[in-house]
């Protein structure tokens, strides 16, 4: 399917700021799964912007404004195609031989960054008490990782009023409640408890055919998990919606957790009163 997506991030300052310096995490992937034909990014104030890929490949652009402004716009557009993702999985390695390989030394060297926890992903006594409800079986891996979205998606209630950009999955499980970063985050830490590689997507999840075709309803980026079964290799899940990634789903980018893949950071010299205004639009083309 051909998606177009449009997003744009808005900061109004109190007062006029200067030398602000910037990193865009905001340009589509292409990969086995998408191809991202066209993508623009635009500034106001006008800035020169400096791109380069990142350690997990993700491209960045990087800009600063040093002259005074009450106010930074960034606007990017982007189209992609994009499909389903392989039902491979369904059929993979028996479960003796994805136990194998996760244990194998290759596979740890390799994806050990997506295997120790962090911050946002603490592995706790806490986390282990509710990981034991989902117990790795038989089934493998997959399975495994299909019934751990639905678990999250049916033992949480998505409230964007419980949590902030900074909440921690200990935080997530004493709440029992938070959005999608926090049920990515949440998925992440008991893959990871289990020995399972797993990270963190940004991206966008296009939902406009389940509005009955309005795109007046309010849009933003989103965030899910890819999680890597042994045999097959990685794969997303949204515990979010309790989806496995389809065609619906435009990839930006993957870290150990947000804090990698912040679609806009920087800092500046001047007032702390801002505010923040991040619109996105995204809409199938044929």
């Amino acid at each position: 399917m051909k998606i177009e997506i449009s997003h744009v991030t808005r900061y109004s300052y109190l007062e006029p700021v200067m030398d602000s310096v910037n990193e865009l995490r905001l340009t589509p992937r292409t990969n086995y799964r998408q191809s991202c034909y066209h993508h623009e990014v635009t500034t106001e104030p006008v800035a020169s912007l400096f791109t380069y890929e990142d350690y997990f490949g993700n491209r960045v652009h990087s800009f600063s404004v040093n002259k005074p402004h009450k106010e930074m716009v960034v606007k990017t557009k982007a189209i992609v195609v994009t499909q389903d993702q392989s039902s491979i999985a369904k059929f993979g390695l028996p479960f003796k031989g994805q136990l194998e390989l996760l244990k194998g030394e290759h596979l740890q060297n390799r994806y050990i960054e997506f295997l120790l926890p962090t911050v946002y992903t603490e592995i706790n006594d806490d986390l282990y008490a509710y990981s034991v409800k989902y117990p790795l079986g038989e089934e493998g891996f997959y399975v495994w990782a299909k019934n751990l979205m639905s678990g999250i998606n049916s033992d949480f209630i998505y409230d964007p009023t419980a949590t902030h950009v900074n909440t921690q999955v200990g935080d997530t499980l004493r709440l029992r409640r938070g959005v999608c970063q926090d049920y990515t985050h949440l998925m992440i830490a008991v893959c990871r408890s289990i020995g399972m590689p797993a990270r963190y997507v940004s991206g966008y999840h296009f939902v406009g055919d389940l509005h009955g075709g309005s795109t007046d309803f309010e849009q933003a980026s989103h965030a899910w998990v890819e999680a890597h079964v042994p045999g097959t290799g990685w794969l997303g899940f949204d515990p979010t919606n309790n989806a496995e990634v389809d065609w619906r789903y435009v990839k930006l980018g993957h870290g150990r957790d947000y804090k990698d893949i912040v679609p806009v950071k920087g800092v500046y010299r001047g007032t702390a009163k801002q505010k923040l205004d991040v619109t996105v639009d995204v809409r199938l083309l044929d």
